[in-house]
C-alpha cells in the first residue's frame, strides 16, 4: 500500500534540492562579487601608485644616491643592493637546492626519514619571514660575525626560499618519464649518468623557473632584512659582498615613513621599479616552464 506521506516526502525532497541550489548560487555571486572588488581594489591602487610616481621615473633618480632633499634623492645602492643580494641568493640557493631535490627524490629510500624530511620542508615553506630574520642575526650576524653585510642578508634570503627551490626541483624530477631513465639503465648507464645526461636536461628548465619564482619572492621582503639591520640611508654604491646595504622594500619602507609628501612620491616611483623587477623574473619563469612543458610532451 502506498504511503500517503510519499507525495509530502518527495515535495519535502524537491523543496530542500531547491534551496541547496540556490544556496550554492548565491555563494558563487558573493565570491564573485568579492573577486572582482578586491582586483578593481588592487587596479586603483597600482593606478594610483603609476600616476604619482611615473613621473619622478627619470635618469637622476636612477643614479641619486640618499639623500635628506626628496628632490635629489635616488634608488642607485637600493638598486644596485638589491642586484647583489638577489645574485647571491640565486648563486647559493640553485646548487644547493636543486642537490638537495635530487637526493631527496631519487636517492633517499622511503622511510621514516623521507618523512620527516619532507614534513619539515613542507613546515619550512610556511613558516613567516621574519622568523628567518631572527635566525639570520643571531647565526650570520652574531655567530659567524658577517655583521649587517650583504653575505649575512643573502644567506638568509636563501634559507628563506630553498624549501621552493627543493619542491620546484622534485616536482619537475617527476615530471620526466621513466622511460627515459630505464631506457638509459638499459644501454648501460649508472644512475648519476642517468640523471645528468637525461633527466637533468629534461626538468632543467621547471627547476630553473621554480628558482626565479623563489627570488622574485625574496626580492620584496623587507622584514628579515629590517631585522638584520639593513640601513636606509647609505650614500655608497656597494663593492663588496661584506659592505653595509640597503634595497629597494627597505628603501621603500623608509620613504613611506617619512612626513614629506615628496618622499612618498619617491616611495611609489621605487615600488614601480619593484613591480618591474619582479614582473620581468615572473615572465622568465612562465615562459621556461612553457618551454619545459612542450619539452616534456615532444
Amino acid at each position: 500500500m502506498k504511503s500517503p506521506f510519499g507525495n509530502l516526502f518527495t515535495l519535502f525532497e524537491r523543496f530542500d534540492s531547491w534551496v541547496d541550489r540556490v544556496r550554492r548560487g548565491g555563494f558563487a555571486i558573493y565570491g564573485l562579487i568579492f573577486t572582482v572588488g578586491v582586483v578593481l581594489f588592487i587596479l586603483g591602487l597600482f593606478a594610483y601608485i603609476t600616476f604619482a610616481g611615473l613621473p619622478r621615473l627619470n635618469m637622476g633618480f636612477f643614479t641619486g644616491y640618499a639623500s635628506r632633499l626628496p628632490e635629489q634623492a635616488g634608488i642607485l645602492p637600493a638598486f644596485l643592493g638589491t642586484l647583489w643580494v638577489m645574485g647571491l641568493v640565486l648563486l647559493i640557493s640553485f646548487p644547493v637546492g636543486v642537490a638537495a631535490g635530487i637526493y631527496l627524490e631519487l636517492y633517499q629510500k622511503p622511510g621514516r626519514w623521507s618523512r620527516l624530511l619532507e614534513v619539515n620542508i613542507t613546515n619550512l615553506a610556511g613558516i613567516p619571514s621574519v622568523i628567518y630574520g631572527l635566525l639570520g642575526l643571531q647565526f650570520f650576524v652574531r655567530e659567524m660575525a658577517l655583521g649587517e653585510s650583504i653575505l649575512a642578508a643573502s644567506l638568509t634570503l636563501c634559507l628563506l626560499i630553498l624549501p621552493l627551490v627543493i619542491v620546484s626541483t622534485r616536482e619537475s624530477l617527476r615530471m620526466v618519464p621513466a622511460g627515459i631513465t630505464e631506457a638509459a639503465y638499459a644501454l648501460g648507464a649508472t644512475r648519476w649518468q642517468a640523471i645528468w645526461f637525461h633527466v637533468l636536461p629534461l626538468s632543467f628548465p621547471g627547476i630553473v623557473s621554480g628558482a626565479l619564482l623563489g627570488v622574485s619572492r625574496a626580492i620584496g621582503e623587507a622584514s628579515p632584512l629590517l631585522v638584520l639591520g639593513a640601513v636606509a640611508f647609505v650614500p655608497f654604491s656597494p663593492g663588496s659582498v661584506f659592505d653595509f646595504f640597503t634595497v629597494l622594500p627597505v628603501q621603500i619602507f623608509f620613504w613611506a615613513t617619512k612626513p614629506q609628501a615628496a618622499f612618498l612620491v619617491n616611495a611609489s616611483a621605487a615600488i614601480l621599479v619593484l613591480l618591474v623587477l619582479t614582473l620581468l623574473l615572473n615572465l622568465i619563469a612562465m615562459r621556461l616552464r612553457e618551454r619545459w612543458h612542450k619539452r616534456i610532451e615532444a
